[in-house]
């Protein structure tokens, strides 16, 4: 159960890491996309609000600790801090890629929990998957030339 507890901790703190991110490229993109790209990142730092509740309060559910401060979200995240000074692409470049990053992890999770015959967190994995893949999916078109 340990190895799940820490599969679950780590995408914990990944979407603490991603919220905040997704703020700062809220608050700080710039040019011809603004007005849309100000809107969308604020749907998907709401839409991985929940998501990071749900991870921890699953944890919670299955015996687990998840991790509550910035100190141990970087410690144990998988996604890098924001860099600061971003083009407008570079941002969506970095969510894609986390969105991506996060749904590879998922998969890798969904074995673990099976593993364990807890399947409700699989299934929150494999739902999890299925909602990264397709953001991850009309950013890649969006970057599209």
């Amino acid at each position: 159960m340990e190895k799940l507890y820490t599969f679950l901790n780590k995408e914990v703190a990944n979407f603490s890491v991603l919220f905040t991110k997704l703020h700062h490229h809220h608050w700080y993109v710039k040019g011809p996309n603004f007005f849309s790209l100000h809107v969308k990142f604020e749907e998907f730092y709401d839409e991985i609000n929940e998501l990071y509740d749900e991870f921890a309060e699953r944890l919670l559910t299955i015996g687990g600790e998840p991790i509550s401060n910035m100190k141990g979200y970087l410690k144990a995240a998988s996604l890098d801090e924001v860099n600061d000074n971003l083009t407008s692409e570079q941002m969506v470049k970095m969510i894609h890629d986390d969105f991506v990053l996060i749904a590879d992890e998922l998969k890798q999770g969904i074995v673990i929990a099976q593993d364990l015959h807890d399947e409700t967190t699989a299934d929150l994995f494999i739902s999890t998957v299925g909602k990264l893949e397709k953001h991850a999916w009309m950013l890649k078109f969006y970057l599209s030339k």
